[in-house]
């Protein structure tokens, strides 16, 4: 049996499948096919035989991706995705087989808490990502854009002026419209707006970032100064990232719920090695499914909350000086 086949078909089809289980299988599948992770996991010492539940699975932190290339068997990539940062910065790598499945899985996990997107007018205000180029969130809003089957266009840099009237002109013939943008794109159009234009049925997503255009802050703020300047009662959020190729959604205050490809778990903030479901707070893991050609257990650099319910918030990011667990690898 073709590993790979077969588990991409299960994240293909319509049916539900054991997320445990098909974790696990990929965890033991990866631990031998991915070169970056099976040393890893040496170094520690694990046995992947002898992980027998996800809180035992060990997971590979993000900074991995920006020194190595993170690929599980040998591959021509169909596409590189990389993340935001200057040219100081190593970026961090996303080597793609199969854009299609990325593109079906995003597509999936929005529709499933948004409904179609031939609904929508969707409208992408992402300069920096734009003008670096490689980001898997343009290649999602570019493919979102596509199968809404929209006549308008779709992304803007700098243009405020277009892209308030083409949200004046969508509303106008009754089209339900979703605004995805980076956050300080977003500041800067709140400060635009002033009342003159009702976003009343426009659904604003912030993506997170400041890329240093403005100071950072936190997201009560943020979302304070958004829902003020720009007259909507909640600003919804995509929790996503370069070394990701799955999404959790935020429809308001903050409470992301993953999508059918992903898990959260959390690790105690002063040992990576320690997950469990009975912190209240702590470093977020992320189980993706998607990632079958990469790394599918990601220990990020974020801090958060879990609820019982399975939804999950993110409160903060560890300091980027203070890497966090085994650095083997790493630079």
């Amino acid at each position: 049996m073709d590993f790979k086949k077969h588990h991409i078909s299960l994240l293909r089809q319509q049916e539900p499948f054991d997320f445990n289980s098909t974790a696990l299988a990929l965890f033991r599948f990866q631990a031998q096919h991915n070169n970056v992770y099976r040393q890893y996991l040496d170094y520690l010492k694990v046995k992947p035989n002898k992980v027998d539940t996800l809180a035992k699975i060990p997971f590979l932190p993000i900074e991995f991706f920006k020194e190595q290339q993170v690929v599980t068997g040998a591959f021509e990539p169909e596409a590189i995705f990389y993340s935001s940062g200057t040219t100081q910065q190593a970026r961090s790598q996303h080597f793609v087989v199969d854009l299609n499945l990325y593109h079906e899985v995003s597509e999936r996990i929005f529709e499933h808490f948004y409904g179609s997107l031939q609904d929508y007018v969707i409208l992408a205000l992402l300069p920096s990502y734009l003008e670096q180029g490689g980001s898997s969130l343009v290649a999602m809003a570019d493919d979102f854009i596509k199968k809404s089957g929209q006549q308008e266009e779709g992304f803007y840099l700098q243009n405020l002026d277009k892209l308030l009237e083409t949200i004046r002109l969508a509303k106008g013939r009754g089209k339900k419209v979703l605004l995805l943008g980076v956050s300080y794109a977003l500041l800067d159009l709140a400060d635009k707006v002033q009342g003159k234009l009702d976003f009343a049925g426009v659904t604003v997503m912030e993506t997170g970032g400041m890329k240093g255009r403005r100071r950072e802050m936190i997201r009560e703020e943020l979302h304070a100064l958004l829902t003020s300047g720009l007259g909507v009662a909640s600003i919804h959020s995509e929790y996503g990232m370069t070394e990701l190729l799955s999404q959790g959604y935020s429809q308001g205050e903050g409470i992301f719920w993953p999508g059918y490809t992903m898990k959260i778990l959390l690790r105690d903030l002063n040992d990576p090695f320690d997950v469990r479901d009975d912190l209240r707070s702590g470093g977020i893991n992320v189980i993706d499914l998607a990632n079958v050609h990469s790394c599918a257990f990601i220990e990020t650099k974020d801090i958060g909350r879990k609820h019982p319910d399975g939804s999950f918030e993110v409160l903060g990011r560890f300091d980027n000086s203070d890497i966090r667990g085994c650095n083997l690898l790493v630079g």
